[in-house]
Formats: structure tokens, sequence, C-alpha cells
């Protein structure tokens, strides 16, 4: 077997057995086999660090075998630069998930568990498959482990949530199956995504395929106007669940248009670029005002995940290579402040059992050591120089400018809007006198939420004062892409 198959199904098999075999009676050795099989999970993703060539934007890793030989479908594996190192990101924050539930979750805790492990191998297959329906496979699949995720350890409108969260997506979806099918037909029975990508397709053809391929991908990442569900699910969703949902599964649609719109539909994605830059600066701009008047934290930064995932879309549209790459390093940059951010509002939950902003203040004074990491993710989701969420963001604003300075400008403004919010949020939240009697009896983070926090701190710090190991992972990729798409494919 394979590094990726490792990867996938290390994950998998853990979480199918704390499934059939856990019990609550001895919640402590399920919470101990869970993260043994994430650090395991993590454990194997390693060698993929460290074995991967920078200066390559081919397929590596790759691995294929004839799944159902019938309809010419293969079980197809294989990393490039543009999807390399969302495979580590999602096993190292299923470690981080597994920790921060460790005393949260007292009921069901192995399906709990189970449910993560398992979706974490399900969106490693996501960014690793080079089969057209084993991509859809695993796309579609991932949605079952989170849905039950929200709906048994949500809030009071769990079901609510996690029945809009599963509607949007699925029907979203269909369309990129009957796309899929139209792809298998025209290219003469292969479901091979490279093949796929060398497809000379009419302009209509391209036009239809775009348009079916996002609408999944749009209501995944997620765009304006197809973003409604993301601040329900959040606000029902356990602390895991969100981190989870913010970190790694909005990334799985911004993948989709790097993997299958843009280089599938090449012709068809400059025509339409105009209208993904628009929903991108209306999601960046208009979604960053929604957020600054929202009470709740989780809907606050569940808003603030739409208005960044914003600037991914639009570095993708704009086909130069510091926007493409800006969108990348974005997307993993998210990955780690949004989870962080998610996490610390869990840290206060799980004492107040409130998420609204009026219940706290003056947190400082009684949790002086959670305040500080808090008030660092708080920066680096404002975009602060030498933070994670400063890199991806200004190489999109460069790109942007490069591309037309209005629209550089309008991007850029998202600088101010995440500080205006976020920096409201921590004021009201952590600064000033002690709020309540709530507040005055909070006890300071323990020894395992410090080591969750710290480890996540040392990547947000890391990622924006040292970038290049990141960036240059994906620049031969992202060549390559921009070559091919420059490239008519109209016969």
């Amino acid at each position: 077997m394979g590094l990726l198959s490792l990867s996938i199904w290390t994950p998998i098999v853990f979480g199918v057995l704390l499934l059939a075999f856990g019990r609550d009676n001895c919640a402590r050795g399920v919470r101990w086999v869970a993260l043994i099989g994430s650090l395991l999970g993590l454990a194997v993703t390693i060698p993929l660090i460290t074995g991967f060539d920078t200066s390559s934007a081919q397929m590596q890793f790759v691995e294929k075998v004839l799944w159902i030989e019938r309809f010419n479908i293969h079980y197809h594996l294989g990393l490039d630069g543009l999807s390399f190192w969302f495979v580590p990101l999602t096993a190292f924050i299923t470690v981080i998930v597994v920790l921060a539930s460790w005393e949260s979750i007292t009921e069901r805790v192995n399906q709990y568990m189970g449910a993560f492990l398992v979706l974490s191998g399900l969106m490693i297959g996501v960014f690793a498959a080079l089969d057209g329906l084993l991509f859809y496979v695993f796309f579609e699949a991932t949605l079952i482990p989170m849905y039950l995720i929200i709906g048994i350890w949500g809030g009071p409108n769990k079901i609510y949530a996690a029945f809009k969260f599963f509607l949007y997506t699925l029907m979203g979806s269909l369309l990129t199956l009957v796309a899929i099918i139209y792809l298998y037909n025209v290219s003469g029975g292969s479901f091979d995504i490279q093949t796929w990508h060398k497809l000379p397709l009419g302009s209509l053809p391209q036009t239809l395929v775009f348009f079916a391929f996002f609408a999944a991908f749009a209501v995944k990442v997620p765009m304006f106007p197809v973003h409604t569900w993301l601040p329900d699910v959040h606000v029902e969703a356990p602390t895991g669940g969100s981190a989870v949902l913010a970190a790694i599964m909005l990334k799985l649609g911004a993948y989709g248009f790097l993997r299958f719109s843009l280089p599938i539909a090449p012709d068809a994605s400059r025509e339409w670029a105009w209208l993904m830059i628009a929903l991108s600066l209306i999601a960046v701009v208009y979604v960053g005002m929604v957020a600054l008047v929202q009470k709740d934290m989780k809907k606050l930064v569940a808003y603030s995940s739409v208005a960044h995932m914003g600037f991914v879309t639009l570095g993708f549209f704009i086909f130069n290579d510091l926007g493409v790459s800006g969108g990348i390093v974005q997307m993993i940059a998210h990955g780690f402040v949004s989870g962080a951010m998610f996490l610390c509002i869990g840290v206060l939950y799980d004492r107040v059992h409130s998420r609204d902003i009026a219940a706290y203040g003056g947190v400082v004074n009684t949790m002086p050591k959670f305040a500080a990491f808090a008030l660092l993710f708080a920066m680096a989701n404002c975009g602060l120089p030498a933070t994670a969420g400063f890199v991806g963001e200004w190489m999109v604003i460069l790109g942007a400018v490069k591309f037309n300075f209005w629209v550089g400008l309008l991007a850029a403004t998202a600088l101010i809007f995440g500080a205006a919010y976020t920096l409201w949020m921590y004021k009201r939240v952590y600064l000033g006198p002690v709020g309540n009697d709530h507040v005055k009896e909070l006890q300071d983070i323990n020894c395992r939420e410090f080591l969750i926090l710290a480890i996540l701190a040392v990547a947000v710090l890391y990622m924006g004062l040292y970038p290049k190991p990141f960036t240059d992972v994906m620049d031969p990729s992202v060549a390559q892409l921009l070559q091919h798409v420059a490239q008519s494919k109209l016969p």
C-alpha cells in the first residue's frame, strides 16, 4: 500500500474500529485510541513532505489500480503542488480536534471520534483523487460524518442546521455528477482527470461544464450568494465540527475549481471570470460588513470565513501567479487561523455555555494566558504582517492590483473590515473590567488547552514569518496551470 493510501485509510480504519467496538463506559480508552489513530495518520504524511520534489509540476506518489473494470474506473491517487499541503493539513487538524474534544464530549464518545477520523480520511481522498468518479465518491461521502457530527452533538437547532448543510451541498453536487458523466462519454470512456484536461471542448460544452462544477464548488466554498448555510451550521455544530468545517471542508470546493473548472474549461473560466471576481469581491466587502453586526462569536467568525474564502476565489480567477499562489496560501493559512478562532470560542463556551459577545467582558483579567493566544489569532484573522493570515491576502491583493487597480483596491478593504469586526469582538470579550460573575469565576487554560493553542500559534507564526516552504511546493504546478488555462481549447 502506498503512502497516499495509508494517509487515507489509516484514520478511516481507526474510525471504523471505534464505531464498531468503542463503548461509552470506556470513554478514556476510546479517546486514546482516537489520538493514536490521528497521530499515525499525521505520521504517515511526513514521508510525503520529505519526499516531495518541489521542482516538478508532475503528479507524485501516484497509485493506480483498476477498480471497476466495466466502466474503466480506477483507484487513482496522486499529488502535485496544487493539492500537496492539504493532505498534511487535514491530518494535523484532525489531531488538534481530537485533543480539543478530549473533555467536552462525554456522550457517544466513540461515535464522535470515529466520525472525525473517517471524515479525515475521506477529505484526504478528495485532495488525492485523480479519477473523476473516485473524487466524487470521496467528495460526497464527506457529507455523511459531518452531517452526523452536527445532527447528534450540535446545539438546540442542530437538526435544522444539519439538514440545511446536507441539502445545500448535495443539491449542488448533482450537476457535478452530470458533468462527470458527460466528460466520461466525451473522453471515450475515461474517468481520468488528467485526460479530461486535454479534451478539446467547444464553447457551449465548456460553459455548461463550468457552471455544473460551479454549482457544487461554490456552495462548498461557500461563495456569495450560496453562503447562507454556513453561519447556521457553525452556530449549531460542536467546536470540533466548526474547526474542521472551516479549516478543511471549505477548501474542498476551492480545490475543485483548481482541479476541474480551470483546466477542463479554461475558455469558459476566462469568459466568466468577471462573474467570479464580482462574487468574490461581494464576499470580501459585503459579508465583511455583515460580520460587523453579529452578536454571536461563532456567527461572526463564520461570516469572516466567507470573506476570507472570497480572497481565495478572487486569486484563482485573476489568472496570474501571485493570485493563484496567494489563493492556495490563503487556503492553508485560513485552515490554521479559523480553526484556532473556533477552538478559542470553544474554550469559552465550555466554561460559560454561551457564545454571545455580551455574556463576556474582561476575560483577560481571569484568563491572561488564554487571552494572549486569542489576541495572536485575532491579529492573524485581521491579516497582521508576520502571521499566516497576512501572506495569502497580501499575495492576492498584489495579484489583483496587477490585474486591475480597482479590483485590488476593493480587495484591500477586507483588511480594514477584518480588523474592525475581529478587534471589536476581542475588545468586548477580553478587554476592560470583569463583565459579570461568570467571567470572574473563569479558570485559565489547562495544560492540554495550552498545548493545543501553542501548536496552532507556532503554525500561524511560522507560516507568517517563513512562507517559502509552502510557496516552493506550489510554484511549478501553478505555472503549469496558468500556461494551460492561457491556451484556448476551442476546436
